[in-house]
């Protein structure tokens, strides 16, 4: 799950971690009077949506009296902002962050991750921060200095040392990137957080270490502990396809192809939609069904499916083990019939009480394709759009 950042500084700030002064906005002149309440002569006006590369997008604007907040702020909300995150329909801004204007004498990056394969967050740092970050990641990864941090220990004094250090951070400003860093970790730990980011974290021309931006992620296996962070969500940045599929506990992500894919496990649907692309057909999603799939649940990821306007065939490829063939075959055919397909279906299934699947399928006086294997119902599937063009 994703928060925007001014939720996200709202969350590090409990934690310790110097932010710059600033109030969330939902209107022109909520912005306008919130850069009066903060005081000071300059303000950055910020769009808040969840994809990352607002400066270059515009959505970062510094303004230097309240006719340029004004001005701004009428430029960027209720208005699509285009960034390489969110493709070239951009993403609507419906909020906005006003800050204070702070004083910089050097941009830093700071992120934490979880490194899986060591079981450890891993502290990455560098000093080039700022909006060309992921060029210097791609160009000059030795510039990216990074600390596994012992899930016993926590963050100790002597990584800090180092990796303040290794960025060239002045020994004068150690005690207060010790309080920051120790925040940080803290707040990713004690929220599950799966990703932290501070894009830029700043040395000001007083010496103070700030947080200018902040990206929180949190895992969502573990929101369930966390309802605060929960009632946090933006349903206007999420896709409502996925948030509807969310609901009924499959995991969907819609694509631009036209070929929908229901698949049991993730591996799988992977390799389907892998398979699809060799046999020259383009996935529409990535749809997991899991392993308790019930009829119900396949009716409504038909049905989510057939709400894209771009689909014109869909493959089943269903793997039984937990998830029975039988059980999937039935969920197959009662949605079939109860959303009246009109689009070419192929199904493949393997494993436990494939015959019994097959049986149901053959019998149901469906115009369902049955497929051998997976090349098998992806040629299938590629040469029935084929057929119907």
């Amino acid at each position: 799950m994703k928060i925007h950042e001014y939720q996200a500084k709202e969350i590090l700030r409990q934690f310790g971690v110097s932010t710059p002064n600033g109030i969330a906005c939902f209107s022109v002149n909520e912005a306008v009077s919130a850069a009066q309440s903060l005081g000071g002569n300059r303000w950055v006006v910020k769009a808040q949506i969840y994809a990352g590369g607002r400066g270059k997008g515009g959505g970062v604007k510094l303004a230097h009296s309240l006719d340029e907040v004004r001005q701004f702020a009428e430029g960027m909300l209720n208005k699509p902002l285009i960034t390489h995150q969110t493709g070239p329909q951009g993403q609507i801004v419906h909020r906005l962050y006003i800050e204070q204007g702070v004083d910089i004498q050097h941009e830093y990056y700071l992120g934490m991750v979880i490194d899986r394969a060591r079981q450890r967050v891993c502290l990455m740092a560098s000093a080039e921060g700022g909006m060309d970050i992921e060029e210097v990641a791609a160009k000059t990864p030795e510039k990216i200095h990074k600390i596994l941090i012992d899930p016993v220990a926590g963050l100790k004094d002597e990584d800090i040392t180092h990796i303040a250090g290794k960025i060239s951070l002045p020994s004068t400003s150690l005690d207060a990137i010790r309080v920051l860093l120790k925040g940080l970790y803290q707040a990713f730990d004690q929220t599950d957080a799966s990703l932290l980011e501070i894009n830029p974290l700043i040395l000001t021309t007083s010496g103070q270490v700030i947080a200018l931006d902040a990206k929180m992620n949190f895992d969502d296996n573990a929101l369930f502990r966390h309802p605060e962070i929960v009632a946090l969500r933006d349903t206007d940045e999420e896709d409502p396809a996925e948030m509807e599929a969310a609901k009924h506990d499959l995991s969907y992500i819609a694509l631009d192809g036209n070929i929908g894919c229901l698949v049991n496990g993730a591996g799988l649907a992977m390799a389907t939609m892998d398979i699809i692309k060799l046999y020259g057909g383009h996935p529409a999603n990535f749809l997991d069904v899991g392993g308790g799939a019930t009829a119900e649940k396949v009716t409504e990821a038909f049905k989510i499916m057939l709400r894209n306007p771009k689909l014109q065939a869909i493959l089943v490829n269903i793997f039984g083990g937990i998830m029975k063939c039988d059980v999937i075959a039935q969920g197959v055919t009662t949605a079939a019939r109860e959303v009246k397909l009109t689009v070419p279906l192929v199904v493949r299934l393997e494993g436990t009480n494939v015959d019994l699947g097959k049986k149901i399928l053959a019998e149901s006086g469906l115009p369902i394709i049955s497929a051998s294997n997976m090349a098998d119902a992806a040629e299938k599937v590629v040469n029935a759009i084929q057929k119907g063009a």
